[in-house]
């Protein structure tokens, strides 16, 4: 089994013929999937690749599982200003340099398209996609993530008949402080997906 990641297709991926919705975003991913001979995947998504990954889970025939880690847009976010505010709050427990890290991917994106990314994922709502999967699912989520509430975290995995919540140490972006911590999880996940 394979866990193949899902990311919003702004580093390296290339242009798109047009600015891209969640759903084409999925159906991208999806696409490419079809034409690999990769056998049973667990795709998996974190932040706003998650929202990605579900479009594309839902109803593909090579997809075994799927994996949110630390997903978006909870509904305790679904504005700008709201998300904006979370974000700055989740940014006091992340590791420093991220946001650095970050800078080169945002300024070859470009303001336009990072403004076009941030609504369209505004707008998304995840409970669709989710509510079309039939396969197992996993929701991780960062304990210090003050993007999304343990609440939505728990919703979110109620949708799938086989659906598994678990909090991690670490805030938003905890896979990137600590890889091992959350492989576990994941690796657990993929041992019951078969």
């Amino acid at each position: 089994m394979r866990t193949w990641w899902s990311c919003r297709g702004s580093p390296g991926s290339g242009e798109p013929p047009h600015e891209l919705s969640v759903p084409e975003f999925g159906h991208a991913v999806a696409d490419w999937l079809s034409t690999r001979e990769l056998g049973p995947v667990i795709l998996a998504g974190h932040s706003s690749g998650t929202q990605v990954a579900a479009e594309a889970a839902a109803g593909h025939p090579g997809v075994a599982g799927l994996v949110l880690a630390s997903p978006t847009v909870d509904p305790v976010a679904r504005s700008l200003v709201r998300l904006l505010v979370r974000w700055q709050l989740d940014g006091r427990h992340e590791p420093p340099g991220l946001t650095e890290s970050h800078r080169p991917e945002w300024k070859r994106a470009g303001l336009r398209r990072l403004v076009h990314l941030v609504r369209v994922h505004l707008l998304h709502v995840m409970e669709e996609p989710l509510a079309r999967l039939t396969v197992p699912l996993l929701v991780l989520r960062g304990e210090q993530d003050r993007l999304s509430t343990p609440e939505w975290g728990r919703r979110l995995a109620l949708i799938v008949p086989d659906g598994r919540y678990a909090v991690l140490p670490g805030a938003h972006t905890f896979p990137w402080r600590d890889p091992q911590a959350w492989s576990e999880p994941v690796r657990e996940f993929a041992q019951t997906v078969r």
